[in-house]
């Protein structure tokens, strides 16, 4: 390709970090509790993924899963969250405020941003939950947000590629339009010709085995939907160089 991409994995370890920096990812975006769209890490995660990384580390600032419109109390752990994100070496943090009407909430969302500078900030994929994509970009523009991320509105950026792609020409280099969102290595290449974006959201994760040897099996550790108990997603090096190698 004649322009370059920049790849941003979604993470939720630091060995994740660094597994995606050693791979060339320009950046991460450190998340905790995946299975659920990603919420806050915590304190020992950022600032050990920050001394074990050089590349660009946003952290998400989401204190529940579930949806973007927040209480009193969530959003006063969502601004203190964004003041220690900061304290503690994150580069970027990634937010998203909405209004029970589905419109980005204006007030919060500045607020967090003005708590949150010299910091990056992204708008998550709260954006594709909006009622109004085109008069919320143009918000998002207002506000001086950095970066949106989004999968033009439906369940996977191929799905939602020719929203991206109205996205991208309408922001006119005003904001970065990341699309995120079930990007795979087979379709990374048409998701990013055919939207003209220059960043890419992936979590290029492949199951990892547990170290285990008992393994009891009578006995789980999470809810009724469950993940297996001695295995998990991690982030995959390979697959990091592979989706690199694909827009070569």
């Amino acid at each position: 390709m004649s322009k370059e991409v920049r790849f941003e994995i979604c993470i939720d370890s630091v060995q994740g970090a660094v597994i995606a920096q050693e791979a060339g990812a320009a950046r991460v975006e450190l998340c905790d509790n995946l299975i659920e769209g990603g919420t806050t890490p915590s304190a020992g995660m950022i600032q050990t993924a920050r001394a074990q990384v050089d590349i660009g580390l946003n952290v998400i600032i989401r204190p529940r899963g579930s949806d973007f419109c927040y209480s009193e109390v969530e959003f006063e752990v969502m601004k203190r969250d964004v003041e220690l994100a900061g304290a503690w070496g994150a580069d970027g943090v990634v937010i998203g405020v909405l209004t029970p009407e589905g419109c980005v909430d204006l007030e919060r969302t500045g607020a967090l941003i003005g708590l949150a500078r010299p910091l990056s900030v992204t708008f998550h994929r709260a954006f594709d939950m909006v009622k109004n994509p085109h008069q919320s970009l143009e918000d998002l523009v207002t506000l001086g947000v950095d970066r949106v991320l989004t999968s033009g509105l439906e369940n996977s950026a191929l799905e939602g590629l020719d929203m991206i792609r109205d996205l991208v020409k309408q922001a006119e280099n005003r904001i970065t339009v990341m699309p995120g969102g079930g990007i795979h290595e087979r379709n990374v290449l048409k998701i990013v010709q055919e939207s003209g974006a220059c960043e890419v959201h992936i979590s290029a994760r492949s199951q990892a085995d547990s170290r285990m040897t008992f393994r009891n099996p009578r006995a789980y550790m999470g809810g009724e939907f469950r993940s297996p108990e001695f295995a998990w997603k991690a982030t995959d090096g390979d697959r990091i160089r592979a989706f690199k190698d694909t827009l070569k």
